[in-house]
């Protein structure tokens, strides 16, 4: 059985959320990251769980992984100036016996587990492998204001998270971004820059990330449903 190592990444500063921390906000009574959290504590591969934090809200997370029994919970990083460096200085945590790096956004608290173990099967498998969805509208290539091109829609996805690499794999990665100096906002990106093949694992509409304040009441209506 593979064993896994997840990091949470919870240190955003909330720009678009009118400067509620989103990982912090309530959540039919409890905080958004301990949803995110107590999907992968259900998991049998998951070995720990790391999440990277502001430094101001460690203390806070710490008491929320003990109060939601996180018994996988292993620690908080210091966030970065980047989410790529947020992720790095996690890593640097991360058990020598794992074998695979599941990367997930704090603030997707509606992830499914069971979409997590297929995902985590899939990385295994390819070395790669993330959760996404078929775009349900047409996209359009704009330039100035003018449409350029129409993409073929079938061939287009949204990537959410998490996203899950090989550890060595994902290490490789990690050292091309900052022997190039590339700072990268997508954690595939890191790995897919060193050839790795990344499967497109199947998720559903409902695993969204909280961005506005509107998609407080829209996860909240999701979990009534």
């Amino acid at each position: 059985m593979e064993k896994v190592s997840v990091i949470i990444a919870a240190a955003g500063h909330a720009e678009r959320m009118n400067g509620v921390n989103k990982q912090l906000a309530m959540l039919k009574g409890k905080p958004v990251i301990a949803y995110s959290m107590l999907a992968f504590q259900q998991l049998e591969e998951v070995r720990e769980i790391i999440c990277s934090v502001r430094e101001c809200d460690a203390d806070i997370i710490t008491n929320i992984a003990m109060d939601n029994s996180i018994s996988k919970f292993a620690g908080c990083a210091p966030g970065g100036e980047t989410r790529q460096q947020s992720v790095i200085n996690a890593l640097k945590l991360v058990s020598r016996e794992s074998t695979l790096i599941a990367v997930h956004d704090a603030a997707r608290p509606l992830v499914d587990p069971e979409h997590i173990r297929t995902c985590i099967n899939d990385a295994a498998v390819f070395g790669g492998a993330v959760l996404g969805v078929p775009v349900k509208d047409t996209i359009k290539n704009v330039d100035g204001g003018l449409i350029t091109d129409t993409p073929d829609r079938r061939k287009l996805y949204i990537t959410q998270t998490p996203q899950i690499f090989k550890k060595a794999l994902f290490f490789d990665g990690v050292n091309f971004a900052q022997e190039h100096g590339l700072d990268f906002t997508d954690d595939c990106q890191m790995a897919e820059a060193v050839g790795v093949k990344i499967s497109m694992t199947l998720s559903d509409y409902k695993n969204i990330k909280i961005t506005t304040p509107e998609d407080m009441a829209i996860a909240e209506a999701i979990m009534n449903f």
